[in-house]
């Protein structure tokens, strides 16, 4: 048998899936951990059956975009407007708050300055994947709670956009400049991408609506499209992705839209929680692992914390803010690019950088086992608790 196909690969993760994911389900405890820890059974640091784990997150990064996409294809572009003016300032002081902690534990270890600094910059943000995951669709699209913690998350994206191109030696020095320059590439994104909706989509949509498959086909098009334009421009292709959900979502075709999109958007999101766990090397010493282990396990209540009260102090509910605080508790995807770019740049070492993946892995995990059992999740296992 090749060991070392690509369909061998693919079999031995669906497969891994199904059978770890099952035991989850009859033990009643969330699926997501369950991607995660057959990432790790096996990929490169355990079995070994997953060689390259870089082709598989390349796979997963089409789940993040897809979700992305379909997030825009349910907000109205003047709501979100008005969502970002109230949550901006709560945003960006609860980011600097985290990123001052976290640099001040990484210096306490012993990390050089640099290290320490960009350590603080990966822990600045909370996870669109799992707290967009791990709502209900209708809470998400429907409700304030939904509106308000897209309007967060997607401005750390923003951020963190920001900390990447630095780390990665596209800022040329100036941090005004830098981000007049993102505003001005995000503004001629979604400018083109509203007229391309008008004059182009919307018309061949119009004349082949009876056509399913044309529609499934030329929508993920459009997503995939705008989301390559928005990284040769320098964004993401996540702020791509969800600009092209945008320009749509003001036409009655976006919930037909999205609703065609779920199943494939579910299949990729397999595969970044797999590549999250099959990334994580635990090639450190034994102390400073359960350092990293002990600290993850703190930043998740203090991030709850932070975030409770700061939504109090914006005028949120009691109730809503203590939901919206515990589902943005954990670190972000965007912490691994952070680290994976400082590594490139020769910032982190590749000990340092490990610190940021067990710190992150710790805190997706104990964020989703608080969310599950306290808040409705599509993935509950308790019946009364599952709703999507």
């Amino acid at each position: 048998m090749n060991f070392d196909s690509i369909l061998f690969e693919f079999s031995a993760i669906i497969v891994g899936v199904a059978l770890l994911g099952t035991v989850f389900l009859y033990a009643r405890q969330p699926i997501i951990i369950a991607y995660i820890a057959i990432g790790i059974i096996i990929g490169p640091g355990g079995l070994g059956l997953i060689k390259r784990p870089e082709s598989v997150e390349q796979m997963a990064h089409l789940g993040v975009v897809l979700l992305l996409f379909i997030i825009g294809l349910n907000l109205k572009p003047a709501k979100l407007v008005k969502l970002f003016s109230k949550t901006i300032w709560l945003t960006f002081v609860t980011s600097c708050l985290f990123a001052v902690i976290s640099t001040g534990f990484a210096l306490a270890i012993g990390q050089s300055l640099t290290a320490a600094l960009v350590f603080g910059a990966a822990m600045m943000f909370s996870s669109t994947v799992i707290g967009l995951k791990l709502i209900p669709t209708t809470t998400l699209h429907h409700k304030h709670t939904g509106e308000v913690m897209t309007s967060v998350l997607l401005l750390q994206d923003i951020l963190a956009i920001i900390v990447i191109l630095f780390i990665s030696g596209g800022h040329n020095g100036h941090l005004l400049v830098t981000f007049v320059f993102i505003l001005l590439k995000l503004a001629a994104l979604w400018i083109t991408a509203f007229l391309g909706v008008r004059y182009l989509l919307i018309p061949l949509l119009r004349k082949f609506d009876t056509v399913q498959e044309y529609m499934f086909v030329i929508t993920l098009a459009w997503c995939l499209f705008w989301a390559e334009a928005a990284h040769f421009i320098g964004l993401s292709y996540e702020t791509g992705a969800f600009v092209a959900g945008l320009s749509i979502a003001s036409r009655n075709v976006s919930l037909v839209v999205a609703e065609n999109l779920k199943p494939l958007r579910e299949f990729f999101l397999i595969m970044f929680f797999f590549a999250v766990g099959a990334k994580l090397n635990l090639n450190m010493s034994l102390g400073l692992l359960l350092t990293a282990i002990a600290f993850g396990a703190l930043l998740v209540p203090l991030k709850v914390f932070s975030f409770k009260y700061a939504f109090n102090k914006s005028g949120e509910k009691a109730i809503l803010s203590g939901e919206l605080a515990t589902r943005l508790g954990q670190s972000s995807e965007f912490s691994l690019l952070v680290a994976f770019s400082a590594l490139s740049s020769g910032l982190l070492t590749s000990e340092e950088m490990n610190v940021i993946q067990v710190v992150t892995i710790v805190t997706f995990v104990i964020s989703t086992y608080w969310v599950v059992i306290k808040y409705p999740t599509p993935i509950s296992g308790v019946a009364r608790m599952r709703k999507d």
